[in-house]
């Protein structure tokens, strides 16, 4: 075949057409105006920003490719494997992502039922994954105690033995926290037993465990040890751009690294996002105490104010009602954006994370002070309501 003769010109022309310079979109101060903005948002902790630091830090990271090898990806997971005491982990790129992976890994032969509570990120907040990706039927149960699971609540549900009417039970999938509260572990073990008597897998969406751990001191292997394999997040609580790790026993691993390659998971060189994940574990874990004690000032300061609490401050998140000062949450969003430095809320849910500022949570306490008593001063009365803890009647849950 004769090779056609291209001018220079021609392939200028094109390279003309290719070139793009993404900065142009980003005016001079407009990071720095964002991380201020973030400061102030209490949305999600999902909008935390890398660090300059963590950006020096990752990097120094390998420049591997992770369908080949990647060592520091591969150092990050040996690493997160250990800590959870588990024989091996898989970088994610998403929780979502994460968490469908480590369910259809367990998931070999419909039919099957995965039981979580109702109110979980699997059921609620992944797109129906569960049954897309693994033809799974969900149970999702409401916990009696409006808090958690319990043992009763998975035993009254749970489908085992020979009648073919049911698809069985395969997985029991816990989160911890969940909108925030802290999964008793006690609980959790028992349920963990009573699956193993009756050949269940355990899986643990722990997206936010790393609050669990920071709260309650106790260590990861021992907050894992009742689960057959967990997802842990990154980006939530830890403030890194991008990922999270799926571990459990080697040959689940290698399982599981062949359906995210399926899933179109598998990635080149992370070890960039490896390197913001070990930063993130070293200088942002410590400072999750700060974030849990923000939130319980917030919470007091409410309560003091006379703001029904639908969910407390258990680690990062507190839940309220608006009505109880006879506001709404779009007034009281409305209020704040217009503030000299604006606040970014949304609805009864309240999410603090490790770049809230405390200017920012004085500022949120003296605006809601402010509305409640020119709500009062307009004749509001606060009826007398009892809160029964279901809060997921009030609540729509973003990320």
């Amino acid at each position: 075949m004769s090779q056609v003769k291209v001018s220079n010109a021609a392939k200028a022309k094109v390279a003309e057409e290719i070139k793009f310079d993404i900065l142009t979109n980003v005016p001079e101060g407009d990071n720095e105006l964002k991380r201020s903005q973030i400061a102030r948002a209490f949305i999600s902790d999902t909008i935390t920003v890398p660090t300059k630091e963590m950006y020096s830090y990752a990097l120094l990271a390998s420049l591997g490719d992770d369908v080949y090898h990647e060592p520091s990806t591969a150092a990050l997971e040996a690493h997160i494997a250990k800590i959870s005491g588990k024989e091996a982990g898989l970088f994610m790129p998403s929780g979502t992502m994460s968490n469908q992976i480590g369910l259809r890994t367990h998931l070999m032969q419909p039919p099957y039922t995965i039981l979580c509570d109702n109110r979980a990120h699997i059921y609620k907040y992944e797109v129906g994954g569960a049954g897309f990706h693994s033809g799974a039927a969900v149970t999702p149960v409401a916990p009696s105690n409006g808090h958690h699971l319990t043992l009763k609540d998975v035993e009254s549900n749970v489908v085992y033995g020979p009648d073919v009417h049911f698809a069985p039970t395969e997985i029991i999938a816990l989160e911890n926290t969940l909108n925030g509260t802290i999964f008793p572990q006690d609980e959790i073990i028992s349920i963990s037993e009573f699956a193993r008597s009756k050949g269940i897998k355990m899986h643990l969406d722990g997206a936010r465990i790393w609050h669990v751990a920071a709260e309650i001191g106790t260590s990861l292997k021992e907050l894992l040890d009742p689960f057959d394999s967990a997802s842990l997040c990154f980006s939530k609580g830890l403030g890194t751009p991008i990922g999270s790790c799926l571990v459990g026993s080697k040959e689940y691993i290698t399982r599981a690294r062949r359906i995210r390659k399926l899933f179109g998971g598998g990635m080149r060189q992370t070890g960039f996002l490896a390197g913001a994940a070990a930063y993130a574990l070293t200088y942002n874990f410590p400072l999750l105490a700060r974030v849990h004690a923000l939130a319980g000032k917030l919470q007091k300061s409410f309560e003091e104010i006379g703001v029904t609490i639908l969910s407390p401050a258990e680690t990062c998140m507190i839940f309220y009602d608006a009505g109880s000062i006879g506001s709404t949450y779009d007034e009281i969003a409305e209020r704040g954006a217009l503030l000299p430095e604006p606040l970014f809320l949304g609805g009864s849910r309240v999410v603090l994370h490790i770049q809230t500022s405390e200017d920012a949570v004085n500022d949120f306490i003296n605006l809601i002070a402010t509305i409640a008593e020119e709500k009062r001063k307009a004749g509001f009365i606060k009826p007398e309501i009892q809160v029964n803890g279901h809060q997921d009647v009030y609540v729509r849950r973003a990320n």
